[in-house]
């Protein structure tokens, strides 16, 4: 489980196989061990050898199609983050890793202190979408500023957006995108809320049960 309060912004050094990148850092690597989880752009990713500055974690086709990290380059910038600790500062929100889709950038402007992103996501991630709510762009934890159509807008502050991979996106960049992992555990705990109420009601003789006559 990750906070998406981003550590470093790394770099791919080079793809060792299809399956398997290798990710520069000057503070991550040094502190993982073979094994760990590390967060990459928002993707959760499993060690398998950390030489120096330097790590390797194996990538599926799974994981390279439903995210950005099948279009990453020798020289992309990322953002990396160790799993959090127990005990530790929740500095963000609960972020799982697990990417549920691929969204864009649409617009970014600064605007006052700060820089004004806009984001498009897929119609069928929108329901998640509330205003003050959380995201996870990029492994990113942010506040939504917005509801805008198909997507959202959020304020990025100066530190974030110089620190992360935030401040290379421009119109049609494409982010992994992390909706609320409560929001979605929500909608499956109330899938069935109605037809229980009814049944509750039906039970307690408030509403006519159905006859066969």
């Amino acid at each position: 489980m990750f906070t998406g309060i981003v550590e470093e912004k790394g770099k791919i050094v080079s793809f060792v196989s299809p399956g398997s990148i290798e990710i520069e850092g000057d503070q991550v690597p040094g502190d993982i061990q073979v094994g760990e989880s590390v967060c990459v752009s928002g993707v959760c990713l499993t060690v398998t050898k950390v030489s120096g500055k330097s790590f390797r974690a194996d990538v599926t086709p799974e994981t390279l199609k439903r995210t950005t990290l099948g279009e990453l380059k020798v020289g992309s910038h990322v953002n990396l983050e160790r799993a959090v600790k127990l005990g530790g500062r929740m500095g963000g929100h609960i972020v799982t890793g697990h990417v549920d889709c691929v969204g864009g950038v649409r617009s970014a402007r600064r605007q006052e202190a700060s820089v004004y992103i806009e984001f498009s996501i897929p119609r069928e991630w929108n329901k998640y979408i509330v205003s003050k709510g959380s995201v996870a762009v990029d492994g990113v934890s942010l506040t939504i500023a917005e509801k805008v159509g198909e997507g959202f807008g959020v304020y990025v502050i100066p530190h974030t957006y110089s620190e992360t991979s935030l401040g290379l996106a421009s119109p049609s960049t494409k982010v992994n995108v992390e909706v609320d992992i409560l929001a979605k555990y929500v909608e499956a705990l109330s899938a069935g809320s109605s037809s229980r109420l009814e049944e509750a009601l039906r039970r307690g003789g408030f509403v006519e049960m159905d006859s066969d006559v």
